[in-house]
């Protein structure tokens, strides 16, 4: 089970890959539309078009701080720990779902089998957290029984 969890592992990475290239190429074009934004028209018109580009410019940057913590999340799982209790960087089979906890990254199909990558502060992952194999939790008022934690 060690490769599903590097599979996983390797997926988030990825995930995280697509998402800051697109920030970073967002934020390329931002740089660019600054330094065209200088050589054209000045007064009101000239200071509301940087200041709007910088706000854009704050935004994307807060957001690619947020995917390299991701990033930092994902390199600190152990591949080899298998604990026996749900925690950051466990998979958990249950009758409902299948899930990884590392970071948000929404669905991930690997070897035929579908996970959803979850931060460990999504709410059915605090539901999980410190549970056993064939503990059961509740989330949104249904009773769910954990059947396998890698």
């Amino acid at each position: 089970m060690e490769t599903l969890k590097q599979e996983l592992l390797e997926k988030c990475e990825h995930f995280i890959q697509q998402k800051t290239a697109a920030l970073q190429n967002a934020m390329q074009g931002l740089k660019q539309d600054l330094e065209n934004e200088s050589k054209s028209s000045a007064g009101d018109k000239f200071e509301t078009g940087r200041e709007m580009i910088n706000i854009e410019w704050n935004k994307l940057s807060k957001q690619l701080q947020q995917y390299e913590q991701m990033r930092s999340v994902v390199k600190r799982i152990n591949v080899q720990a298998d604990s026996g209790i749900a925690k950051a960087g466990s998979i958990i089979f249950t009758e409902n779902a299948n899930y990884f906890i590392s970071i948000p990254a929404g669905e991930i199909i690997v070897q035929d089998t579908r996970f959803y990558a979850i931060g460990s502060k999504a709410p059915v992952a605090i539901a999980m957290l410190g549970k056993t194999e064939n503990d059961s939790y509740t989330f949104n008022q249904q009773n769910v029984v954990i059947k396998k934690i890698i």
